[in-house]
């Protein structure tokens, strides 16, 4: 599968097209388009490439990450797939923007179509996207991984050399720690690691030199 970043809004939220090229069928990855020109770029995109999106997936419920979901809800027609233990995130989109002190306009809660768990397999065309589990920046938090082409998209849980913060509501430092080591870095070596902000990394790299696992 090929995959293309979009960095949108003020938070700097990398937003990840997924396609299968034969099949062009796509998923749309933490949407975080803010304004009619992010939307318009990555509708833009979609329509050079002739995709066709059958998935909206967010790897977590925080704001950033959501800000683009309604555009994609009506744009294309998908409901939301993520994981229920991150519900009461979508539910609270305006008090999220209210203790970030930002005015968004009026932001629906967001309801989640599929539940995703761990375990899960995500099919788009001919590729294969694998549900993983890493709760502590959120409890949903959720890694999605594709062994055939070595990537794992892993919202803020793992950041090239960091991690994610675990201050916001529901967050745990320990639990955050514990799932990057025994469900990120087990991962093989030369996954490319491709993170909700930032630039990417490997896994083989955060292994030997993130300083906070």
């Amino acid at each position: 599968m090929k995959t293309a970043r979009f960095e949108f809004n003020l938070f700097g939220v990398n937003t990840y097209i997924v396609w299968d090229p034969d099949t062009l069928e796509a998923a749309i990855v933490d949407p975080g388009m803010q304004s009619p020109e992010e939307c318009r770029e990555l509708d833009s995109f979609i329509t050079s490439h002739k995709l066709k999106p059958v998935h909206l997936i967010n790897t977590h419920l925080h704001i950033d990450h959501t800000l683009g979901d309604d555009h994609v809800e009506r744009q294309y027609g998908l409901s939301l797939e993520a994981a229920p233990a991150d519900s009461f995130l979508g539910e609270s989109r305006d008090g999220q923007a209210r203790m970030f002190h930002l005015d968004f306009g009026e932001l629906k809660p967001l309801r989640i179509g599929r539940e995703l768990a761990d375990g899960d397999t995500i099919k788009i065309g001919n590729g294969t996207l694998e549900v993983i589990a890493v709760p502590g920046h959120s409890p949903g938090s959720v890694a999605l991984f594709s062994p055939a082409d070595r990537f794992v998209i892993t919202g803020d849980a793992l950041f090239r050399g960091s991690i994610g913060r675990t201050d916001l509501p529901g967050g745990d430092g320990d639990t955050l720690r514990r799932a990057i080591r025994s469900r990120l870095l087990t991962l093989p070596a030369d996954t490319t690691v491709l993170p909700g902000h930032g630039p990417s990394t490997m896994i083989a790299t955060e292994r030997s030199s993130n300083p906070w696992i």
